[in-house]
């Protein structure tokens, strides 16, 4: 039996995740065994990320006692939650490539990303976003593209030059 105190403690701990997380998300684990979660408990950590079964009711009292009334509404079933500290796309790629990975997909409840209540769909749309290495290398090629491009102009306009020195070079030799 759980004392008053142990109950307490939870919800302590679970005030302080939700204040600090920037990106918070839920979902159903509904048919996961121990060794599953267990497995999606190690790839989030992996990942920077925390995933917590949690008990709706003192999760639901802390998130009101935080002021995320919004988000205590969707404690009902079976909730574990994803608390990003880092990277706010982070929790939501770990769930849905979780899922993919097991071909059955953990049903996203939502979330709040940065201070801002997100559905369903919005949690999804943030899980099919290129990961922060992506987009810098996306960014990278696209910067590299006009600078190469300029070099190979340079490189041509020099090339011209040389080939017309050597011809006047040639020339001159030919008239000597």
């Amino acid at each position: 039996m759980v004392t008053r105190r142990q109950k307490e403690e939870t919800v302590g701990e679970l005030e302080e995740k939700f204040r600090r997380a920037q990106a918070i998300i839920l979902a159903d684990f509904q048919g996961l065994n121990v060794a599953e979660i267990s497995r999606l408990r190690k790839t989030a950590r992996e990942a920077g990320v925390e995933f917590r079964v949690v008990k709706n009711t003192l999760a639901s009292l802390a998130a009101r006692r935080v002021g995320l009334a919004g988000l205590a509404t969707l404690f009902v079933g079976p909730t574990g939650v994803a608390f990003g500290y880092d990277d706010v796309v982070k929790p939501a790629k770990v769930l849905d490539q979780f899922g993919k990975d097991r071909r059955e997909p953990l049903p996203f409840k939502g979330g709040y990303v940065e201070g801002q209540l997100l559905g369903v769909h919005e949690i999804e749309a943030l899980a099919a976003l290129p990961s922060q290495a992506e987009l810098v290398a996306r960014l990278l090629g696209t910067l590299q593209g006009p600078v190469a491009g300029l070099g190979r102009v340079l490189a041509g306009n020099l090339r011209g030059l040389a080939v017309a020195l050597s011809r006047i070079a040639e020339k001159k030799a030919e008239a000597a």
